[in-house]
């Protein structure tokens, strides 16, 4: 047989499209040509491919004119995940292996020159994207990329360490070390079916407990995890924003199994995926010289960005103001719509960003703006400079601000350490399911007619807030985003509906910044 064909897939985001690896022997001069719009990692393929075979012993067809296509030719290929389809596509043409028996198999695998199988990046966002579009499959991957698809409920997941442990299992039925269907191998082979449970999710090391004082920074802390509401804290140098935030993660709810794929799928297409960080809210903490693209995404090909990496977490930017100002007005779409479309001339992705955004920065250049401590050495000119760094709209989109002054050394020696971090997340736990039992999603979520629908807003409190929005100026976003912050103390709260307390503590948090005249 001199056409093979052997199925694989594609990464396009977390899109995994089917890629067919067609591969024709034919008489003429000797060659070994790649085909198919493929990257530069995937033609170096032919170098691996051909020392693979020849080092595992089986037989590369030196004198035959080698053309290798992946379709379709218009999909671009990276990453060496098509090695394997490669090898196998060879070995299936020149009559080695049975062809017959690779149908409904799709492999995938990086081959080192001796033969044995690397993982390969995406393999969880693989799965997760065949499981969403409905293809049931068997897939055929290296140790540690197996155990990561495995993950995802309902695939059927075989690993393999080498070359040979796949070509042992596509041999024709009568040649001599034919093996049988993959589902009866032994778990100590080189080949074996994985059905990988997800691993316990690890508790977070930091604790609230360790943060004194700052009972007002908690308070909003609590408020932002209940209701999946960004924060921005404002304080001087040493006050403990960076304490909180680190802290806030372990505030959140646990991650339901859809929302752990889906956090996975993002990290293992960044290659970060590891056992230990499944069902874990992730924290990015991106330093403030990273650029816009590394902060959204971008590239070629497309690839997630720190907002995407923090999807169904929490995306803390410390030294708000030092970012880019094209970094921080990215910001603004994802923060509507928890997602981030990656456009270029050739292509496109969409990447999931429903992340929590904790900002931290100091009031003024040197920090001491408002402190009781220390003077302020900034004019009111450098302190309008700072702050103008950040835009009306950006923080327009940011529900609560909160300022977080420092601490005298007498109450932050002498102050008890405070409530646990478990404790807290028991009171962000209870809200949050008051809000899903009701609405189906977190406050923060709400959009447009379901805002007026949930809020249950009571004569008095809508007295309140249209007096409050009135005063203050703000626009229909901040008059919206003040109301679903209500709607969160209500629940934290076991209220059904809002009341005017609830209004007064959801006003305080916005717009804390001060200014130096």
């Amino acid at each position: 047989m001199s056409l093979a064909l052997v199925q694989s897939r594609a990464l396009l985001g977390l899109q995994a499209p089917a890629v067919t690896v067609e591969v024709h022997l034919a008489n003429g001069l000797p060659s070994f040509t790649l085909v198919g719009l493929a990257d530069v990692e995937v033609k170096e393929a032919r170098e691996r491919v051909r020392s693979a075979l020849l080092n595992a012993g089986l037989e590369f067809p030196h004198n035959k004119k080698i053309i290798v296509n992946l379709a379709p030719a218009d999909l671009p290929k990276d990453s060496g995940r098509f090695d394997l389809p490669i090898a196998l596509g060879i070995l299936a043409a020149s009559g080695q292996i049975d062809a017959a028996r690779l149908a409904g198999y799709e492999f995938a695998g990086e081959l080192s020159l001796s033969g044995g199988l690397r993982p390969v990046r995406g393999a969880l966002a693989t799965t997760l994207a065949l499981r969403s579009a409905g293809e049931s499959t068997r897939m055929v991957l290296p140790p540690g990329s197996a155990e990561e698809a495995a993950l995802v409920p309902g695939t059927e997941v075989y690993r393999a360490r080498h070359l040979l442990d796949v070509v042992a299992r596509f041999l024709p039925p009568q040649s001599p070390g034919a093996q049988g269907d993959g589902a009866d191998a032994d778990a100590g082979d080189g080949w074996c079916r994985v059905q990988a449970a997800p691993p316990a999710a690890s508790a977070p090391a930091d604790d609230l407990a360790d943060v004194k004082g700052q009972a007002a920074a908690k308070r909003a802390l609590e408020i932002a995890a209940a209701g999946g509401h960004g924060l921005l804290m404002v304080g001087p140098p040493g006050s403990g924003k960076s304490m909180l935030a680190h802290r806030f993660a372990g505030l959140l709810p646990a991650m339901s199994v859809d929302e752990a794929l889906e956090s996975a799928a993002v990290a293992s297409l960044a290659g970060r995926f590891t056992p230990a960080s499944w069902a874990v809210r992730p924290t990015s903490s991106p330093h403030h010289t990273c650029s816009a693209v590394a902060l959204v995404g971008g590239g070629s090909p497309p690839r997630p960005g720190e907002i995407s990496l923090a999807h169904h977490g929490v995306l803390f930017l410390d030294e708000f103001p030092e970012y880019a100002r094209s970094a921080l007005e990215a910001l603004r779409e994802p923060l509507e719509t928890g997602r981030i479309a990656i456009a270029r001339a050739a292509r496109r992705a969409d990447f999931p960003a429903r992340f929590q955004l904790l900002a931290a920065m100091n009031p003024c250049p040197c920090g001491h703006l408002g402190s009781h401590q220390r003077a302020c050495r900034c004019s009111p000119d450098q302190v309008a400079r700072y702050q103008g760094k950040l835009s009306g709209p950006l923080l327009d989109r940011i529900d609560l601000h909160v300022e977080v002054p420092a601490l005298p050394a007498d109450e932050l020696l002498a102050t008890a350490p405070g409530e646990s971090s478990a404790a807290v997340r028991e009171r962000v736990a209870a809200a949050r399911e008051r809000a899903v039992a009701r609405q189906g999603k977190p406050n923060q979520a709400l959009q447009g007619r379901e805002i007026d629908e949930q809020s249950g807003l009571d004569e008095a409190a809508a007295r309140y807030l249209q007096a409050a929005a009135t005063r203050l100026g703000w626009s229909a976003r901040s008059t919206h985003r003040a109301l679903k912050v209500a709607r969160t103390i209500a629940d934290l709260a076991g209220e059904e509906r809002i009341g005017p307390a609830q209004v007064a503590e959801a006003v305080q948090y916005r717009r804390v910044l001060r200014s130096a005249a």
